[in-house]
This record gives C-alpha cells, sequence and structure tokens, in this order.
C-alpha cells in the first residue's frame, strides 16, 4: 500500500498553454504592457479546472489548476490536490509567478507546500533570469545559474507546454530544461503518441496525447489535451514496470 501511495505522490504535479505582421514597424508603437496582457489573455483565458484523481478506477480525491492574471503583467499559475485514501491523506499547493514574453514563459516565483500522512514540505524559490541567479527563500541561499535559455521551474513548464501545442499542433516533440526545488536542472522530454477520443467526467473530446518515459525507473506517464479546449490538460496516466498506477480526468471547467 505503502508502495502505491507513493507513485500516487509522484504524479500529482502533472496535474496540471501571435506573431504580428512587421508592416509599417517605423510608425507602430511598442505595445503596452496592458496591451501584451490582454493580447495573451485571449490565447489563454483565465480559468479554473477540476480534475477527479483515481486509482483503479476508484475515486481518491481532486485536484485543481488554475490560471489567473495579476498586475504588473504577471500571471499566476496556481495548482492543488487534496487526497483521502484509506489511512492516507495529503494536501499539496503549487504555485508560479510568471510573464510570458514572445511566447515563453519567464519564471519570477515557485512556492511549495505539502502536508498530511508522512513529512511535511516547503518550498520557495525566486528567480533572476536575467542576473542569472535564482534565490532558495527558504534556507536564505543563492545559487548561480550556468543557463537560463527557456528556463522553467517545476510547474510552470506545463504552462509553456501548452503554448507550444497552441502554437504549434503538429509538434512531435517537447524538451524543457527544469530548475528543481534544489537548484539543480533537468530536461523534461515528451514526444507525441497519438490522437484519441475519449469519455471523461467532462464529457466526450477529442484529444491528441503526449508520452514522457523515465527508462530507468521503469515508468512512463501519458497526458492527453483537448485542441477544442485550446490544449488544456485533460487527462493524465501512469504505468509502471507495465503496471497501471493512476490518472486525472477532467471533470469541469469554469
Amino acid at each position: 500500500m505503502r508502495k502505491h501511495f507513493s507513485l500516487l505522490l509522484f504524479i500529482l504535479p502533472f496535474l496540471v498553454s501571435a506573431n504580428t505582421a512587421d508592416t509599417n514597424i517605423d510608425t507602430q508603437k511598442p505595445a503596452s504592457a496592458q496591451q501584451k496582457k490582454e493580447s495573451f489573455a485571449a490565447v489563454i483565458p483565465a480559468y479554473r479546472a477540476t480534475y477527479t484523481l483515481l486509482h483503479k478506477s476508484d475515486p481518491v480525491g481532486t485536484a485543481v489548476r488554475q490560471l489567473s492574471y495579476l498586475a504588473d503583467n504577471k500571471i499566476k499559475y496556481h495548482y492543488e490536490t487534496d487526497i483521502h485514501w484509506f489511512i492516507f491523506s495529503d494536501k499539496r499547493s503549487e504555485t508560479a509567478i510568471v510573464k510570458i514574453e514572445n511566447n515563453q514563459v519567464i519564471p519570477l516565483s515557485y512556492d511549495y507546500k505539502r502536508e498530511g500522512t508522512g513529512r511535511d514540505k516547503y518550498y520557495q524559490w525566486q528567480y533572476d533570469l536575467a542576473g542569472k541567479t535564482a534565490t532558495d527563500i527558504k534556507n536564505n541561499k543563492e545559487i548561480t545559474l550556468e543557463f537560463t535559455d527557456g528556463l522553467l521551474d517545476k510547474l510552470s513548464y506545463h504552462l509553456q507546454n501548452r503554448i507550444d501545442l497552441i502554437n504549434n499542433p503538429a509538434q512531435k516533440k517537447f524538451v524543457y530544461p527544469v530548475i528543481s526545488t534544489r537548484g539543480s536542472i533537468k530536461n523534461y522530454q515528451y514526444i507525441y503518441d497519438g490522437d484519441e477520443e475519449l469519455i471523461l467526467p467532462f464529457g466526450l473530446v477529442k484529444t491528441i496525447r503526449l508520452k514522457r518515459e523515465i527508462v530507468e525507473k521503469k515508468r512512463i506517464t501519458y497526458v492527453w489535451f483537448a485542441p477544442e479546449l485550446n490544449f488544456l490538460m485533460v487527462k493524465l496516466y501512469q504505468v509502471k514496470d507495465g503496471t497501471e498506477q493512476f490518472e486525472a480526468q477532467l471533470s469541469a471547467l469554469e
């Protein structure tokens, strides 16, 4: 039971995306921060998506992914989970504050909190990509980043993936450099794995499926996105050692 519970904890963070013409460029004025904000909001409006978490077809909890717009051209990207499974309980909250520049997510800060059965955890990071530094607020420690091109945190890369799907639906491979809560950087890679029509609690949706495989851990994660919902993630499913583990299904969208 503990083994299955640890696998459930692993998948939670996954729950959870136009260039103008150059005519008359000499007479065009730079877009204001408010115009840029409104432009991106037209691509991905503020939303709240709710998912049912399942283990062997039995509901074990819920997850919420939410995007909202703040002042100063900033975006709040948030997810939370609430699980009760046998004697176990687990609540998590993960928030990234970002900016969007030329369809690239720029992480500014990342907060993570976990409480429930087992050891509680809390992390808080701030990023200065222009200065090539990241600050661990919890431990009052600053680290120097060797590179920052396309660098993302453990939540904001989901938003970048959605943006990339919107801008290039035919793209077959996605690679994102992600900074961990310890400050190390690792590439996360997803590949196109087919099209599929799904019946979910939300309803019938046509989707594309991406796949992420971690060979050394014998773990495969499949993620489904719905083009008709502007490539919102609608389902996640994980397999380990060839055995079905857990899944998340979209149940409501506001």
